[in-house]
């Protein structure tokens, strides 16, 4: 990929939002490894996973903006003269949007137009690659999950990407903004908030590990998913980015190979060498969201974009172990 790409970011200004989190900060990395030059926007919530070691290979590389995503004159401000823009600022805890649901409207909704709107007013060229989640299809009537499912999601949270979703796509189809739309599954892997069990099951189950504690699979476990590697998921954001064909579309980003939350404790458990699991039931509030079932049809991304997972779910959770094996005092301790 790397050949393709070079003379598609060499010295393009890039603004990626919440790029001090976990994707955000691998994209990061990734795009100044193309020659690009990156700014990154974080207000710095607390909780939400921003860590200035996540981009401590390229920290002298990148310029960092501490402003947020509601505030309209730093917005206006940073997406003048950017040729991209990844928008991946977000409220992104289920649990917590249960608690406060204006937190989900105020930064994923009213952030996402306060971005579109400051694209639109100084700066139309741009170009808007737009991360949301699978969380937006809610419970499914078939499998694989393809783009032409219904959405109906079951919570604020999906509800608010949704809407910043389709925010996004008026400004592309009204205003000539061009987007790229992705829905991404469970993406797991280096830099990832881990002091909680608020985001992203498959890194905490892994600090359980290592800490040779017990993982809580609910109910059966034979919920199946599909786990994404970041690595794979910021080769999709760079790929559609780079592709004409991406431009107005909508896309699945994930694995059409589902795993059962069984299976996927027990690799944790095998690859760390420590750490064990057990049934658990689910809580009142988990079970009313719990959507069931889930695994993407990855077609149209591979057909338009030519994007397909790379690295299987054993060779990631290797690799994020040795990651967090490393660098653990960054992330928990």
């Amino acid at each position: 990929m790397q050949k393709n790409l070079d003379n598609k970011f060499k010295n393009k200004n890039i603004l990626i939002t919440g790029g001090l989190g976990f994707i955000g900060s691998n994209l990061a990395i990734k795009l100044v490894n193309l020659g690009a030059k990156v700014t990154l926007m974080d207000a710095m919530l607390a909780d939400y996973g921003a860590n200035r070691f996540n981009i401590e290979p390229v920290k002298d590389k990148v310029k960092v903006d501490e402003s947020d995503i509601r505030d309209a004159d730093s917005v206006n401000r940073l997406v003048q003269g950017k040729d991209f823009i990844f928008h991946l600022a977000g409220q992104v805890s289920h649990v917590l949007s249960l608690s406060n649901p204006f937190l989900d409207i105020d930064i994923n909704i009213k952030g996402t137009a306060m971005l579109m709107e400051a694209c639109r007013n100084y700066n139309r060229s741009a170009k808007v690659i737009y991360t949301g989640t699978r969380g937006q299809y809610g419970s499914v009537v078939k499998l694989p999950v393809d783009e032409t499912t219904p959405t109906n999601p079951k919570g604020i949270y999906e509800i608010s990407n949704l809407t910043a979703e389709k925010i996004i796509k008026v400004y592309n189809d009204n205003f000539g903004i061009k987007c790229v739309l992705l829905r991404l599954t469970n993406v797991y892997g280096p830099r990832s908030q881990m002091k909680n069990d608020h985001y992203g099951v498959v890194n905490w189950f892994m600090r359980l590990a290592l800490e040779d504690k017990e993982i809580k699979v609910f109910g059966d476990g034979k919920l199946k998913r599909d786990f994404l590697y970041v690595d794979d998921c910021v080769d999709a954001l760079i790929m559609s980015a780079a592709n004409e064909n991406a431009y107005g579309e909508i896309f699945n980003v994930g694995i059409n190979k589902p795993t059962t939350f069984v299976e996927l404790a027990e690799l944790i458990v095998q690859i760390a060498g420590s750490g064990r699991w057990e049934f658990a039931p689910f809580s009142a509030e988990r079970k009313a969201l719990e959507p069931g079932d889930y695994y993407s049809d990855i077609s149209k991304i591979k057909e338009h974009v030519t994007w397909e997972p790379r690295i299987s779910l054993a060779e990631g959770i290797k690799a994020s172990i040795g990651y967090y094996q490393k660098y653990r005092t960054h992330y928990w301790e």
